[in-house]
């Protein structure tokens, strides 16, 4: 069960991430993206941390094994390691708890 959740939880990571909406302190508009995302590894895909890069998002998000072996089997063309902090990491469910209740939230 746990692996047919997870492989559905990748897909919704930028969906989430379009509805986040972080009201300022001092007024004006709200922030519509965090400075950090941290996951485990159901959400790393080429697609979720292509959409962080563009928009500039720092992550922490563990590469699995099987990506860590593809991009290492395709050499300089597979870029470079995805960086990872352990510390940052422990905070995971936290995280994994607040886009479960997110996600809880939206329109179905």
């Amino acid at each position: 069960m746990g692996a047919a959740r997870q492989w559905g939880d990748a897909p919704q990571m930028i969906p989430v991430l379009e509805e986040i909406r972080v009201p300022r302190q001092a007024g004006g508009r709200p922030r519509t993206w965090p400075n950090h995302v941290g996951g485990d590894e159901a959400y790393s895909s080429r697609r979720n941390r292509r959409h962080l890069r563009r928009r500039q998002i720092k992550d922490t998000i563990p590469e699995p094994r099987d990506q860590r072996a593809d991009r290492r089997r395709r050499g300089s063309q597979g870029g470079r390691p995805a960086g990872f902090d352990k510390a940052i990491y422990r905070r995971r469910n936290e995280v994994e708890r607040t886009i479960n209740r997110l996600k809880n939230l939206a329109p179905k």
